[in-house]
């Protein structure tokens, strides 16, 4: 699922390449993607794109009228900007938004899920929608100072739980989780409810460094055309089996039903390798 570095240069890209330009028309081939009827979608067309930008994991594309496309994503969904438009026979496009150039601004889903959705949204109804009025604090750039207090509520779930709640703090996911706390050197099993002041102050260190120059690293290689996958600057998420990048300790794994934590144990768990739930599930 793209986080945010990865929607962040997404709204960056799309916003500089349509600013200012009049949709010519708009369609929606998933039909199951487009999630309201009032405003109805071909109230866009006409009128000009002014930006994109990021709402957590969201994006938003803002239009002139005091309209607002929120797009998410989910797991397998892209949003691209095309030269040509797309063909009758293409099953992957889920929202076609038409400019007069002939370039489409295209939704796209792969896989079976069909996850992805898209809004069009009042100033009221972007606020009110629950997508966005039950997000936390943004976790880039400027993550609350106390992420202590922030996280006491949450209890004793863990760390890396917690981290990609978007109502706890919204951006990070399954990714970034992993760099982050690897970072921080913390335990991703360490209790959300138990850091103390200098824990706390590492994790929001880490959150801002890793997310900053993941975005910075995008800035210097992501451009029109943005593709399919991008290059994600990953230190130990995906690296297991692999040295840790610091101290040279082999990099660990914890595998669940649909996506693997990463971790070193040398640094975050002290020297305790964790049990693999793959192996838990059965024994059941």
């Amino acid at each position: 699922m793209p986080e945010l570095p990865e929607v962040e240069i997404t709204a960056r890209r799309l916003s500089d390449a349509l600013a200012g330009e009049t949709i010519e028309s708009t369609l929606a081939p998933g039909i199951n993607a487009l999630k309201t009827f009032d405003p109805p979608l071909h109230a866009l067309d006409g009128r000009r794109v002014e930006g994109v930008r990021r709402i957590g994991k969201h994006l938003v594309i803002d239009v002139e009228g005091d309209l607002h496309v929120l797009v998410h994503l989910m797991s397998a969904g892209r949003l691209q900007l095309w030269t040509k438009r797309a063909g009758l026979r293409d099953r992957t496009s889920r929202l076609l938004i038409r400019f007069s150039d002939d370039r489409e601004l295209r939704l796209r889903e792969f896989g079976t899920k069909q996850a992805a959705w898209v809004k069009v949204l009042t100033p009221e109804g972007l606020a009110a929608d629950e997508a966005i009025a039950n997000l936390g604090p943004e976790a880039w750039p400027d993550p609350p100072d106390d992420l202590a207090a922030l996280l006491a509520p949450v209890g004793a779930r863990p760390l890396q739980a917690a981290l990609r709640d978007q109502r706890v703090i919204t951006g990070i996911g399954r990714s970034w989780v992993d760099e982050i706390l690897w970072t921080a050197r913390l335990s991703p099993f360490k209790r959300a409810n138990d850091l103390d002041a200098d824990e706390a102050a590492r994790l929001r260190a880490a959150i801002v460094e890793r997310l900053g120059d993941a975005i910075a690293h995008y800035e210097e290689v992501v451009h029109l055309p943005i593709p399919d996958k991008l290059p994600l600057p990953l230190q130990v998420h995906r690296h297991q089996g692999e040295p840790c990048p610091r101290c040279g300790t082999t990099i660990e794994a914890v595998h669940y039903e649909d996506y693997v934590l990463c971790y070193c144990p040398q640094e975050q768990t002290g020297g305790r390798v964790l049990k693999d739930r793959r192996l838990s599930r059965l024994l059941k």
